[in-house]
């Protein structure tokens, strides 16, 4: 599969331009997946503030919690209320570009939003030294 931008993204690092990384088996996604089920049912209600507030540090130092509030309404204003959203694949790494090293969860969904019936959105999770999985970076396009 070959991923390709269609808008910029709202916060693209560490996620952004992303290959697939090399898995590693032995990690269970389950509870990087259930974090970002929790953190995207913020962003769907546009509860950018909070949204802010449960992402990773690495999140919150790329962006304020005021212009991420922008460009989370700026993006998915537009696209409507979400109608189905469906893992696509989320991938374990121990590595990303231009970030140390550390437990990351890639996850890619195919969304379907009430006006715009093909999108996908990749957030990527992050395990923190309080032993919690948190957003380290969100697109949508």
């Amino acid at each position: 599969m070959q991923r390709r931008s269609a808008q910029p993204p709202l916060f693209a690092a560490p996620a952004s331009n992303v290959a697939a990384p090399a898995t590693d088996i032995d990690r269970d996604v389950r509870p990087a997946l259930e974090a970002a089920g929790l953190w995207l049912g913020l962003a769907d209600v546009n509860r950018a503030r909070q949204s802010w507030e449960q992402a990773a540090p690495v999140f919150q130092r790329a962006i304020s919690a005021d212009d991420w509030a922008r460009s989370l309404q700026d993006a998915r204003t537009p696209l409507g209320k979400v109608k189905s959203r469906k893992t696509h694949d989320a991938v374990f790494t121990r590595s990303l570009p231009g970030q140390p090293d550390g437990e990351y969860v890639v996850i890619q969904y195919d969304t379907v939003f009430e006006h715009k019936a093909e999108a996908h959105e990749m957030v990527t999770m992050a395990f923190g030294i309080d032993g919690r999985w948190r957003v380290a970076g969100y697109l949508v396009r």
